[in-house]
């Protein structure tokens, strides 16, 4: 039953989290009616969110058609910083803002690319798993080599690519990074500059930071990784479509690669049975990375107020589309932030 002050209903479409007292604080405080749909599928978000003046999404995919069947919308609220599995420029056509957290996992992900790269590269899970056989084989993980002769490439230098190249630097590798947004020769967020080209020439450890777009998806190609040092590592904790999979596999299994580490899949869960698991040099984890204690809970209270200030006429702190709003929006703090190219 809704009472006077709840004046808007917000819709958790689908989420996977094992609370929701942030969200359910924000409302509160707000006034708004918060539910919880379990809808995957385009017929069931129709069915179940068609009264919803905002949303909340995880994985489900928002098209324009699903937007249509929910009549009173106007905020869409994604709980990560990626917005592939929403059609923002049918949103905006729709005049509904599209709304994403782009920083709240900087450091936790950046700390899961380091520890992802450091694992492969001193062979740490495969000498873990060796020991639990009751075997020592120093044969079976060789090469292993001194961090600060190594080159440690950063695609795409946002706010985690930064973060992971402010650690790997702290760690004694040498870095370099491309960027889309950035000329090579050029300095980025202390990050020296280099062509894509060289990127991949010159990478011992290749840690990828990019959205996944159409101009990414499978932006490390086989060319790509065929032009890397041989005994090079990959690891990916962006959007499992911007690695060309059957290309990795086929670079492990040449050789030419000396492993990877894997949050990011194009096929969520991983299956058991994927090539990807039969390698001994490559370190998987179930997308992940975004998580601490810390970064949990910011994420939820900062996807619900993105979405309650747009219901009650203000700006947003992180907005995709800002120009839905119009000229009557009030700002809710010092700067409104697009997406940039980090993605969870």
């Amino acid at each position: 039953m809704f009472t006077d002050k709840q004046r808007h209903t917000v819709i958790i479409t689908e989420c996977d989290h094992d609370a929701f007292e942030p969200e359910e604080a924000v409302a509160v405080a707000h006034g708004v009616r918060l539910e919880r749909a379990e809808a995957n599928t385009a017929e069931e978000l129709i069915d179940r969110c068609r009264d919803a003046d905002g949303i909340l999404v995880q994985y489900a995919q928002i098209t324009g058609e699903v937007m249509d069947a929910m009549p009173r919308l106007r905020a869409i609220g994604r709980y990560g910083v990626g917005v592939d599995s929403v059609d923002v420029d049918a949103a905006t056509q729709r005049g509904i803002a599209v709304c994403n957290v782009p920083d709240y996992g900087t450091e936790a992900v950046s700390d899961h690319a380091i520890a992802m790269a450091l694992a492969v590269a001193r062979g740490v899970t495969r000498l873990d798993r060796a020991v639990r056989r009751g075997e020592v084989d120093l044969e079976a993980v060789r090469p292993l080599h001194l961090i600060h002769r190594r080159v440690f490439g950063v695609l795409g230098v946002g706010r985690i690519g930064a973060a992971t190249a402010r650690k790997a630097a702290g760690l004694g590798y040498t870095v370099i990074g491309y960027d889309s947004r950035a000329e090579p020769g050029t300095v980025r967020h202390g990050v020296a500059m280099v062509s894509s080209d060289e990127l991949f020439r010159r990478s011992d450890v290749l840690s990828i930071h990019v959205p996944l777009d159409p101009t990414t998806r499978s932006l490390v190609d086989a060319e790509a990784l065929r032009s890397m040092p041989r005994g090079a590592v990959v690891v990916n904790t962006a959007r499992g479509g911007v690695i060309d999979t059957d290309a990795l596999v086929d670079g492990l299994e040449s050789g030419h690669l000396g492993g990877a580490a894997i949050d990011c899949h194009d096929v969520e869960p991983l299956p058991v049975d994927h090539p990807l698991t039969s390698f001994e040099n490559v370190v998987l984890t179930p997308h992940f990375a975004w998580y601490s204690e810390e970064s949990y809970g910011e994420l939820k209270r900062r996807t619900m107020e993105n979405v309650v200030a747009v219901l009650e006429g203000m700006t947003p702190r992180n907005i995709l589309n800002p120009e839905v709003l119009g000229a009557d929006a009030t700002g809710t703090s010092d700067k409104t932030e697009a997406t940039e190219e980090d993605a969870r």
